[in-house]
């Protein structure tokens, strides 16, 4: 008698019920991609991770060897109880998340932070903080994510993202929009920092009831009323999208569209709940929205305006990021990456969260000196989407372009105990900075180390 799974291979993963680490295997079974735990104490466990075998195993072709940064702590209780960063952690921090603020003016069901009533960090710590990622990196840190609980909230908000400003090459400030739809004035006041700034803004539907359910109150209006506000000054937005099955999953498609004909809208980022943080009730793990299975929502929700193929691994984390960039043209937007085969110019794209094109053609630029493999081809398939004259430009005229003629759509699947796997999690390079001054990654740290071993 058979199996009815597909043993693809071994990895290490925690148990659903003691966090202890367990061996275990990644299993294809009914086509969707799983993972087999054994615990000498509460057994066997499986959880789903994709939906979408295919995907998954064609997903290396696009890894690249980690970025190597400094370490903070040894090894010696193994993965996940050594963060971190700990020599075994295989990538450097593309995204440096600081929490200003534990305060928070909404109290969401899904919220990671458990973020309520706090405390505000002093200028002091968060400096520090900032100077020790910047260094972790060796001096040149990418993106600084500014997060809460609810940052605007912060006394001093406006000179910390100015502090970031210039430790940083990229800010972000992660909102639920509250005060930026509430307060003009300090909207005009964040409009000095326009240029390797942005607004991170969480925006999960069109419906007041899914916000109910998601978030607690009544939200479309204020949103809406956010994003006008951040059009008006020439802020750039990327809308995050929380997405829970049976919940706003069949808006996937519509929140594209939307930011696609809204100027402003830069991107959106799509994140499956993750099940840590306060509560959620009860949950159907064996149908949870995994990363493929946002893929497949929006094939089917844009009427194959995007279609499977268009979305990528991002090199830096292949294992639980997912993109596309479409470009302007005057019939719309087009998909970069549909033809062009990105796998073939991996040398040429840095180890980071966010790809930029203008950083592929300058790679690209250098390498043609250099004897690398079909390097003419690399430019011509990449230079099409740019004006002729575009590397001779300034980097901010560059920047700029790039900006307002692409859109980007990530989709960031992240770890919990029920599908964590070693590997995924020794990829994971959006990091939180600690107050200890050390760097976690986002998964383990509100799986293990955000309430002090619990993550309820």
């Amino acid at each position: 008698m058979d199996r009815d799974y597909i043993y693809y291979e071994y990895t290490n993963s925690l148990c659903n019920e003691c966090m202890k680490v367990i061996p275990a295997k990644i299993v294809f079974k009914d086509n969707k991609v799983y993972i087999l735990k054994f615990c000498p104490e509460h057994g066997e466990q499986l959880e789903l991770i994709e939906h979408d075998v295919e995907y998954y195993k064609h997903k290396r072709d696009f890894d690249k060897s980690g970025t190597i940064s400094k370490t903070q702590t040894e090894i010696k209780n193994g993965c996940p109880y050594d963060c971190g960063l700990c020599p075994n952690h295989d990538q450097h921090s593309c995204i440096n998340l600081i929490e200003i603020t534990n305060r928070c003016n909404m109290c969401c069901n899904t919220c990671y932070a458990n973020s309520s009533k706090g405390e505000d960090l002093e200028m002091s710590l968060i400096e520090k903080m900032m100077d020790f990622a910047v260094d972790a990196e060796g001096g040149r840190a990418e993106i600084v994510q500014i997060s809460g609980g609810e940052p605007t909230l912060h006394k001093d908000i406006i000179n910390i993202i100015k502090m970031a400003r210039e430790k940083f090459q990229y800010v972000m400030l992660n909102t639920n929009g509250i005060r930026i739809a509430e307060d003009e004035s300090f909207v005009k006041e964040l409009s000095q920092f326009v240029g390797k700034f942005e607004i991170y803004l969480q925006f999960d539907s069109f419906e007041d009831k899914t916000y109910n359910t998601i978030r607690g109150r009544n939200l479309k209006e204020i949103k809406q009323k956010a994003i006008d506000n951040l059009i008006k000054y020439n802020i750039p937005i990327t809308l995050v999208m929380t997405v829970e099955r049976d919940i706003n999953d069949n808006e996937i498609g519509k929140v594209i569209s939307y930011g696609l004909e809204t100027k402003g809208v830069r991107g959106i980022n799509i994140q499956p709940v993750a099940y840590f943080g306060r509560k959620i009730g009860n949950v159907d793990r064996k149908n949870r929205v995994t990363m493929t299975d946002v893929i497949q929502k929006i094939e089917e929700q844009t009427k194959k305006m995007l279609i499977k193929e268009d979305f990528l691994p991002l090199p830096c984390n292949v294992e639980k990021v997912s993109l596309t960039y479409l470009y302007k043209t005057k019939e719309g937007f087009i998909p970069i990456t549909r033809a062009n085969s990105i796998k073939n110019y991996l040398p040429y794209i840095n180890n980071t969260f966010t790809f930029k094109i203008e950083d592929a053609l300058t790679n690209g630029k250098d390498i043609l000196f250099g004897g690398c493999c079909n390097p003419l081809k690399f430019l011509k398939d990449f230079k099409k989407f740019v004006p002729n004259d575009f590397m001779s430009w300034p980097m901010d005229k560059r920047s700029e372009y790039v900006s307002e003629n692409t859109f980007r759509i990530t989709i960031t699947s992240f770890i919990d105990k029920y599908n964590f796997d070693m590997k995924s999690m020794q990829k994971e390079c959006v990091h939180i900075v600690t107050k200890d001054l050390k760097r976690i990654p986002f998964s383990s740290y509100n799986m293990i180390y955000r309430n002090e071993g619990s993550n309820e």
